[in-house]
């Protein structure tokens, strides 16, 4: 209801006003009329409908807009502060800031409202604190973890016991930080665009990277389609904190004689993002293969009916299998 009050002012205000400058010429006692019949703007009660009520007149608003009941001016207040109780409220026509007055309740309250607005304010940073505080303490224990997967839980523990505590305090958070920005970049698009632009000179690299720029096939016009992959936070995350893992269990696995657990991650590792970076290699080039061969195909009864069987032909394996 307060809601189509409010828009009820606009015409209400318009129109009393045209009604109060035919009054002028045709009503001469219209002023003493209209200040006997009031009429509340929010429930559109009027002196008849309830002898009791107490009205006010909170803006500088005239005509049946200006006047309104005490309780509903209350109801309309708390509706615009939305539980701030100090915030301001104006009127909706004239934009009059309403004058609002608390009584006075004692010292213990306004003590009491004082820290309310102290812990109102300061708890966001508080919060960000907590939360930030959070963050570097379970990147120091990752580091810390990290540190014994990769290099042995008794020689990692022993290297932690003899390192000073501020070197750790400012080593450890960094070992994620600096996996994370290492799984940012992005090595395997420079790689490909180099075998892109050379691969035709190697009959081999030719056949593994087809479609190269000897191809007559490829317009002058042709631009390679963007290699970057759209950068995803979870995955970048998830790769670049579970890669000390894998470059262990990679090492175990393909370096088992190398007796430095140091060593031996590191060369799992390496072997890991080598290997992992030629299939991403190959996959693109793959992709932009496919791309290149697509053809738009004539709209015509032939050919949707082809494509409408494909796309079955596509999706029956999956179901059958389910």
């Amino acid at each position: 209801m307060l809601e189509m009050a409010e828009e009820g002012i606009l015409h209400n205000n318009s129109t009393n006003s045209h009604v109060e400058r035919e009054g002028e010429d045709h009503m001469p006692n219209s002023a003493e009329e209209e200040s006997s019949k009031r009429t509340c703007w929010v429930c559109f009660a009027t002196d008849e409908d309830d002898a009791t009520a107490e009205w006010v007149q909170p803006c500088n608003c005239r005509g049946t807009t200006k006047w309104v009941h005490q309780s509903c001016i209350q109801r309309w207040v708390d509706e615009k502060q939305k539980g701030n109780p100090s915030g301001n409220v104006a009127c909706p026509q004239c934009n009059t800031q309403y004058i609002i007055v608390f009584p006075h309740m004692g010292p213990i309250v306004v003590v009491l409202d004082t820290v309310d607005n102290i812990v109102y304010k300061v708890c966001p940073f508080m919060a960000a604190g907590i939360v930030v505080g959070s963050i570097y303490w379970t990147a120091v224990t990752y580091g810390a973890v990290t540190v014994m997967q990769v290099v042995g839980h008794k020689e990692g523990m022993m290297a932690m016991e003899q390192a000073d505590p501020l070197v750790l305090l400012v080593g450890l958070p960094t070992i994620p930080i600096m996996l994370i920005l290492g799984k940012m970049i992005h090595w395997e698009d420079t790689v490909l665009g180099f075998l892109r632009r050379h691969s035709y000179k190697v009959p081999i690299l030719r056949h593994i990277l087809p479609a190269g720029p000897s191809d007559e096939r490829r317009s002058s016009t042709f631009d390679f389609p963007p290699m970057a992959d759209p950068v995803s936070a979870t995955r970048v995350l998830c790769g670049a904190l579970l890669l000390p893992t894998i470059a262990t269990l990679v090492g175990k696995l393909l370096f088992d004689s190398v007796e430095s657990n140091l060593q031996r991650a590191f060369l799992g590792g390496a072997a890991f993002i080598a290997i992992k970076g030629s299939l991403k290699i190959y996959h693109k080039q793959k992709q932009f293969v496919r791309q290149r061969q697509r053809k738009i195909l004539d709209y015509t009864a032939s050919n949707r009916i082809a494509t409408s069987r494909n796309a079955v032909n596509t999706q029956s394996p999956t179901h059958e299998s389910r």
